[in-house]
């Protein structure tokens, strides 16, 4: 159903059973999946394609232009999965051409209230974003991630699978998978107890998991420190995410207990 105060560009590719509310604006490059809902007053333009089976609240703002001021009207593209929650007042801007001219989101996410993803992000799959969240461009956040209400999330910062930002946090160094972190300017606190057995990983993984935390972050050689780990840690596939968290990007900061600060 199509609301008759809803204006669709001609052009515009809606799926099958999608609906669209009251004063919905749909512009002339957007596709839209099978059985989404668009709620009454949001704008959709750009060149923007939505997966089936999202929802989409009042007063969200998808595909308008990136803010940034390098930006000079280039082609770039938004594209969101399957089965994702927009709450009331989200923005989502597409990409630039120095990020690859992609923001991409995945499926199963929560965006709370006014929440905001910049240009080039890239945000995985069973996500939450709680009210008021804030993603500087470039951001990457992978899996099962949880980033509590009112963060600021650094340009170009990494968060890893499973990880947790507590609320009110400014993420400026990156976040290993599994981690734990909060604070004014983030440190880690340690890991994410919680979601590691909500996601259903064994208590043996998880010991494993805490012992390998324990021996990289004693002090601050935490990349050095990753070598005094014994092959059965470092043969284990949730230690050996965060091995590859930490080693595939040397120069961005990662985020450390305070006492190694």
């Amino acid at each position: 159903m199509i609301h008759k105060t809803a204006i669709i560009d001609s052009k515009a590719l809606i799926g099958n059973n999608v609906k669209i509310g009251p004063y919905s604006i749909v512009g002339p490059n957007v596709e839209i999946g099978d059985d989404t809902i668009i709620h009454a007053h949001v704008n959709i333009i750009g060149n923007t394609k939505i997966g089936k089976k999202n929802e989409i609240y009042p007063f969200c703002s998808i595909g308008t232009p990136p803010q940034d001021l390098k930006y000079r009207g280039e082609k770039n593209s938004l594209i969101i999965g399957d089965n994702n929650k927009l709450r009331e007042y989200v923005n989502i801007n597409p990409g630039t051409e120095q990020g690859g001219g992609i923001t991409r989101i995945g499926k199963n996410n929560l965006f709370m209230v006014y929440c905001h993803v910049a240009h080039d992000c890239m945000i995985d799959d069973n996500i939450v974003l709680a009210n008021n969240v804030q993603v500087g461009g470039h951001v990457s956040i992978n899996k099962n991630a949880i980033v509590g209400g009112s963060c600021a999330i650094h340009q170009f910062s990494r968060i890893g699978e499973f990880a947790m930002i507590g609320g009110m946090t400014g993420v400026l160094s990156d976040v290993i998978p599994y981690g734990l972190s909060l604070g004014n300017r983030n440190y880690l606190t340690g890991l994410n107890l919680i979601g590691l057995r909500r996601s259903g990983i064994s208590n043996q993984d998880i010991k494993k998991i805490q012992s390998a935390y324990d021996i990289i972050f004693c002090d601050d050689t935490f990349r050095k420190n990753i070598e005094n780990l014994g092959h059965e840690l470092k043969e284990n596939k949730h230690i050996n995410n965060i091995i590859k968290f930490i080693n595939s990007d040397k120069k961005r900061p990662i985020s450390v207990p305070m006492n190694n600060k």
